[in-house]
C-alpha cells in the first residue's frame, strides 16, 4: 500500500507528542505493513511460566470474597478454640495460643508476607499486559485515523468534481437555452 505524502505528514502530526515520537518508526512500520488487531492478552498467556500462573491464580483467590470469608471463619475458629473450648473442664487442656493469640499475629504476619510479593508479581504481569494492548489499541487508532483523513479527502475532491461538474451542467444548460 503506497503512502502519500499527505499521509506522512499526517502520521507525524499525530506522531508529535514528546511520548510518542520515539515510537514512531515503529507505529509506521506496523502501519504499513501489516494487520494491526492482535489478541495481545493470548499472546502474554501463552508465555507465562508455572510460576506466573499460580502467582496469578494465588492473587486471583487471595482478592476474592472466598479468602476473605474463610480466613474470617478460620481466625473465628482459632479464637473460639483457644478462649472457650480448650478451656472446658472435660478436655483439661491449656489454650495452644492464649489471648493475645501471639501465635495467630505470626500466621498472620507470614501469610501477609509470602501473599504481597505475589500478589505484585500478578499485578505487574498485569500492568504489563494493559501496556500491551494499550499500545496495540494506539496503533488501531493511529491507523484508524489515517484511514479516516484519507477517506475525508477523498471525499472532499468526489464533492469538488460534483461541484465542478454541475457548474459544467449549469454553463451548458444557459449555452443551450441561449442557443434555443
Amino acid at each position: 500500500m503506497p503512502v502519500n505524502e499527505d499521509k506522512l505528514h499526517l502520521l507525524e502530526g499525530i506522531l508529535d507528542s514528546e511520548t510518542l515520537s520515539q515510537q514512531g518508526d515503529e507505529v509506521l512500520h506496523a502501519l504499513l505493513s501489516e494487520s494491526l488487531a492482535k489478541n495481545t492478552v493470548a499472546e502474554h498467556e501463552t508465555g507465562l511460566t508455572r510460576g506466573q500462573r499460580a502467582a496469578d491464580a494465588v492473587a486471583r483467590f487471595a482478592g476474592s470474597w472466598g479468602f476473605i470469608l474463610a480466613f474470617f471463619v478460620v481466625m473465628l475458629f482459632w479464637i473460639i478454640l483457644n478462649v472457650y473450648v480448650l478451656r472446658l473442664e472435660f478436655l483439661r487442656s491449656k489454650p495452644f495460643d492464649p489471648y493475645p493469640f501471639i501465635l495467630m499475629n505470626l500466621v498472620l504476619s507470614c501469610v501477609a508476607a509470602i501473599q504481597a510479593p505475589i500478589i505484585m508479581m500478578s499485578q505487574n504481569r498485569q500492568e504489563e499486559k494493559d501496556r500491551k494492548r494499550a499500545e496495540n489499541d494506539f496503533k488501531i487508532n493511529v491507523k484508524s485515523e489515517i484511514i479516516i483523513e484519507d477517506i475525508h479527502r477523498k471525499l472532499d475532491s468526489i464533492i469538488s468534481a460534483q461541484e465542478q461538474l454541475r457548474k459544467k451542467l449549469d454553463a451548458l444548460e444557459k449555452s443551450k437555452d441561449d442557443v434555443g
